[in-house]
């Protein structure tokens, strides 16, 4: 699903499930993070941290550890960026070299509603707006949890370029819907608050695209290194 996302020149790497032969042996500094978790967030840490080493692989590179960091995102090797997601039955992992991207967020969550409560406190009224018109016309969609993945995509690809946190109201997603059936699209996601700096250029705004598909949303960001339409 995820792959599906990414250009072609990104390693990215999936799993469905959850079987002991999918999760990674961990190294002595992982182990310490996840040494008082319960057993469903070892699992999950193994497991995504498996799929990362097979895109190290894919890469050329030999396995490492991945430690979290600041805000708990991943620290990769240097010259590398990436970003990782897991829900309930998927993990995912996806790397790429640092000359050929800026930055990279992926997000994967269940197709399902959100819980009560939950849109009010991520989305912006315009937002939710935008939400009911395509409700109204694809109403098999859960648009409630694409626009939460998404704002988690863009929040993955903006943190390493900023070393800030991104509040869900900071961010105005538009969600792009396909003509006819298909499970796919695009979005814009609006900065609220200035951008990075890539390329000598501002970023006014972010692009991603999304999919649904066996039981999953995926949402996935990717910031070129030069961006020419970039706005201050």
């Amino acid at each position: 699903m995820i792959d599906e996302l990414l250009p072609h020149w990104v390693a990215a790497v999936e799993t469905h499930g959850d079987d002991e032969a999918d999760r990674a042996p961990l190294y002595p500094e992982e182990q310490e993070v996840v040494a008082r978790a319960v057993d469903k967030r070892r699992r999950e840490f193994s497991a995504v941290r498996a799929c990362a080493r097979r895109a190290m692989a894919k890469l050329g590179l030999p396995p490492v550890p991945v430690l979290p960091g600041e805000r708990g995102a991943p620290r990769w090797p240097e010259g590398l960026i990436g970003s990782m997601t897991h829900c309930d039955g998927y993990r995912a992992a996806a790397l790429v070299h640092a000359t050929d991207l800026a930055s990279l967020g992926i997000d994967a969550e269940p197709h399902r509603p959100l819980p009560d409560g939950i849109l009010p406190a991520v989305a912006l009224p315009a937002e939710r707006e935008r939400l009911a018109l395509l409700g109204a016309r694809r109403p098999e969609v859960h648009w409630d949890r694409v626009l939460f993945s998404a704002k988690e995509s863009v929040y993955k690809a903006w943190y390493p370029l900023t070393g800030k946190w991104l509040d869900f109201e900071e961010a105005d997603i538009e969600i792009h819907m396909p003509s006819g059936t298909a499970s796919y699209g695009r979005f814009r996601a609006e900065l609220l608050v200035p951008g990075p700096v890539v390329g000598g250029r501002r970023l006014g705004h972010f692009e991603g695209v999304w999919t649904v598909g066996r039981g999953l949303i995926g949402t996935a960001v990717t910031i070129p290194q030069v961006c020419p339409s970039s706005t201050a």
